[in-house]
C-alpha cells in the first residue's frame, strides 16, 4: 500500500536537510552551509510509533529569483507540496520571519494541505527564547521548537506531523490478488503490455513518451489466478524530467513499486540495455520485490537461432546486481509469449514469500562451510554458529557469527549462492544479516 507523504519545505539554508537526516536516521541529504545544495527531491521512509510515511526533502524555495537553478528548485518544491499529505515548513530561529518566509507561508495556506511549522536551531533545552514567539505571526498554528543538530524536540514534532497524516487506506484487493507493477523507461510498451494482458484497451497507448501520467490499476482474473496490473509512468533520467506534471508521475511510479508484490521491468529489445534500465531495476531490487525482466518488441528484432542466447548473456552482465531475475522475450504488440508471464508472475511471487525451516538451512550451512572454509584474519577464523530465516518478502536470513568484521561481503555472497543453489528462490532478492553473539 502507498505510504502517506510528508514534504519538508522552506527557504534555503534553514536546516531542512539536517532535519531530514535526523528524522530518517541516516545521512541521505547533503548538508552544507551553502544555499541550494539540495536541488532535487530526496525520498526516504520515516517510522514513528509503528507508523510509516515517505519523507521528501526539497531544495530551498526562493520566491523571487531569476537564477535558473533556484527557480528549478522552487518548481521541485511546488511538486512536492502538490503530492504531499502534510507539509513540514522549516524556518530559522535566529533569522526571524523573513519576507521569503511570509511568502512561502501564504503559498502553503493556499495549498489547503495541513502545515506543521517547525522553528529550527532552538538549540537550548527548556523554554524557547522570546524570539521563538514571533513565528506565531505566520498564522500557521503553534510552531514547534526543534534543534535538528542535537535532535531536541524531534519527538514532539513527529507526534504532531503523524497526527495530521491521514490513516492509510486498506487495499481494496483481497490477499489472493497479486499486485504487479509494470515499470521501465518511457515508451517501452508498458501500456501495450497491460492492454494485451487484460484483453482489452484499458490504458492509453501512444508513441509519445509520457502518455501515462499516473499509476493505473487493471484487474485480471483468469485460469492462472487473480492479478492487479499497475501501469506506471516511465521513469526517466533526472536531467530529462522537466515537466512539473511528469515529476509528479515519477513519484507515483515509485509509490506503485512500493505497493506491488511483483515488478515487471520492461526493456526495449530494439534498443538493448541502457543505464536508465539499471536504475529502474535497482529501485525494485532495493525494495525487495520479486522481479521479472521482460524484453519487449522482440518481434521487431532481427534474429537467428543464436540471437536470444547471446542477448541473455549480455543481459546477465548488465543485470549482474540482480542475477536472480528471470528473462522473458515478449511482444506486447503481437502477444508473443505474453500469456507465459502469468505463470512466471505466480512463480516468483511464491519464491518471494517462501519460508525455509531452520533445520534445512543449517544442514545447508554445514555443507557450505565444509566445502569452502570461512575466512580468517590474524589467526581468528569466522564461525557461523547457525542460520535462521527472519522474514519473507524478500526472504531475509540472519547468521549468528563470532565476528561481524570477519563475515566479509564475498563470503556472504557465497552463502547466498549456496542458499539459491539448494532452495531455488528464483526471481526474488535475498537479504543476509549478520549478528554477533550478544547483539540485540
Amino acid at each position: 500500500m502507498a505510504l502517506p507523504i510528508i514534504a519538508v519545505v522552506g527557504r534555503p539554508n534553514v536546516g531542512k536537510s539536517t532535519l531530514f537526516n535526523k528524522l530518517v536516521g541516516k545521512r541521505l541529504s547533503i548538508v552544507e552551509d551553502t544555499p541550494g545544495v539540495t536541488r532535487d527531491r530526496i525520498y526516504a521512509k520515516v517510522e514513528w510509533q509503528n507508523r510509516f510515511a515517505t519523507l521528501i526533502d526539497t531544495g530551498g524555495i526562493e520566491m523571487f529569483t531569476n537564477d535558473v537553478i533556484l527557480s528549478q528548485m522552487r518548481r521541485q518544491a511546488e511538486i512536492a507540496i502538490e503530492s504531499a499529505d502534510v507539509i513540514l515548513f522549516v524556518v530559522e530561529l535566529n533569522a526571524g520571519i523573513t519576507a521569503a518566509d511570509s511568502e512561502i507561508a501564504s503559498m502553503l495556506k493556499k495549498s489547503g494541505k495541513p502545515v506543521v511549522l517547525c522553528v529550527n536551531k532552538c538549540d537550548t533545552i527548556g523554554e524557547p527564547p522570546l524570539a521563538f514567539y514571533e513565528f506565531y505571526n505566520l498564522c500557521l498554528g503553534d510552531p514547534m521548537p526543534v534543534s535538528s543538530i542535537h535532535g531536541h524536540g524531534t519527538g514532539d514534532l513527529l507526534d504532531k506531523v503523524f497526527g495530521e497524516l491521514p490513516e492509510i487506506e486498506e487495499e481494496d484487493y483481497p490477499e489472493d490478488y497479486i499486485k504487479v507493477a509494470v515499470i521501465g523507461k518511457p515508451n517501452v510498451g508498458k501500456s501495450s503490455l497491460v492492454n494485451r494482458l487484460a484483453g482489452e484497451e484499458r490504458v492509453i497507448v501512444s508513441d509519445i513518451a509520457g502518455t501515462t501520467r499516473d499509476a493505473v490499476d487493471t484487474v485480471v482474473e483468469n485460469e492462472y489466478g487473480k492479478f492487479v496490473f499497475i501501469d506506471t509512468a516511465g521513469i526517466r533520467r533526472q536531467k530529462k524530467v522537466d515537466e512539473a506534471i511528469e515529476k509528479y508521475s515519477v513519484l507515483r511510479s515509485y509509490m506503485a513499486v512500493e505497493r506491488a508484490d511483483v515488478c515487471i521491468i520492461m526493456i526495449d529489445g530494439t534498443e538493448g540495455f541502457t543505464e536508465q534500465d539499471s536504475k529502474v531495476a535497482g529501485y525494485a531490487h532495493q525494495e525487495g520485490k520479486a522481479c521479472i525482466i521482460a524484453v519487449n518488441k522482440w518481434d521487431a528484432v532481427e534474429k537467428d537461432d543464436k540471437t536470444m542466447r547471446q542477448y541473455e548473456k549480455d543481459l546477465e552482465i548488465d543485470f549482474s546486481f540482480m542475477p536472480y531475475a528471470p528473462f522473458m522475450f515478449i511482444s506486447a504488440k503481437t502477444g508473443q509469449r505474453v500469456s507465459k508471464l502469468y505463470e512466471m508472475i505466480t512463480y516468483v511471487r511464491e519464491q518471494n514469500c517462501r519460508r525455509i525451516s531452520t533445520g534445512l538451512l543449517n544442514d545447508m550451512l554445514a555443507e557450505a562451510t565444509a566445502k569452502v572454509q570461512p575466512p580468517s584474519d590474524k589467526g581468528k577464523r569466522l564461525k557461523i554458529f547457525y542460520i535462521t530465516q527472519a522474514s519473507v518478502c524478500p526472504p531475509t536470513f540472519v547468521c549468528f557469527v563470532n565476528s561481524n568484521e570477519l563475515f566479509h561481503f564475498s563470503y556472504q555472497r557465497y552463502i547466498e549462492n549456496q542458499i539459491r543453489s539448494t532452495f531455488g528462490l528464483e526471481g526474488t532478492p535475498i537479504k543476509i544479516i549478520s549478528r554477533e553473539r550478544g547483539d540485540k
